[in-house]
């Protein structure tokens, strides 16, 4: 696998890995005690840690990129596998 591709494939598992952690760790206005603000969704987060996110995001998606490079360097799961029914001969 090229280094460009490889950076690529990290990249996805990355912006997935990021939307997979944000709703993580996130306490609304009223479950922090605070005034509530005139217009605010009542789901909106208290106080948004964009660097917390994106460490979180980071760390998700290099254990999602490591399993998939050792999957394929080792061919532990191929696209054969993954076909249950085969159409007949």
């Amino acid at each position: 696998m090229r280094w460009t591709s490889a950076l690529a494939i990290y990249f996805l598992f990355w912006v997935l890995a990021v939307f997979i952690v944000l709703p993580f760790g996130i306490r609304t206005g009223e479950e922090a005690g605070a005034e509530r603000v005139r217009g605010q969704a009542d789901s909106a987060p208290h106080e948004f840690r964009l660097g917390r996110v994106l460490a979180r995001a980071t760390i998700v998606s290099l254990v999602l990129f490591g399993c998939f490079y050792l999957n394929y360097v080792y061919g532990w799961i191929s696209a054969e596998s993954l076909v249950w029914i085969r159409p007949p001969n």
